[in-house]
């Protein structure tokens, strides 16, 4: 399960705490330590901190998910990573 999946089972599960049986938040508890857990944290200097915070808050995603976006460009456009292929007969937005 992802973590945004664990985290919306989260958000759930305190939503009807009355509801959901010691098990089952015992389940998702232990879920989320374990994620806490193995969850890695990159340190950055202070601009590049407050740069990752404003694109993350442009794109509306997290920080996390904002440094493996750039890292996944980086990769694909030094050619670490193949470039995903478009279908050309598929609809795209904007214009050319």
């Amino acid at each position: 399960m992802s973590s945004f999946g664990t985290a919306k089972l989260l958000d759930d599960a305190a939503d009807r705490i009355a509801d959901i049986s010691r098990a089952d938040l015992q389940i998702m508890l232990r879920r989320a330590a374990l994620r806490l857990r193995n969850a890695g944290f990159v340190l950055m200097e202070d601009d590049v901190e407050e740069a990752l915070a404003n694109l993350a808050s442009e794109f509306g995603v997290t920080r996390n998910d904002m440094i493996r976006y750039i890292v996944r460009e980086w990769m694909e456009k030094n050619t670490y990573l193949p470039v995903h292929a478009l279908d050309e007969d598929g609809e795209v937005d904007g214009t050319a």
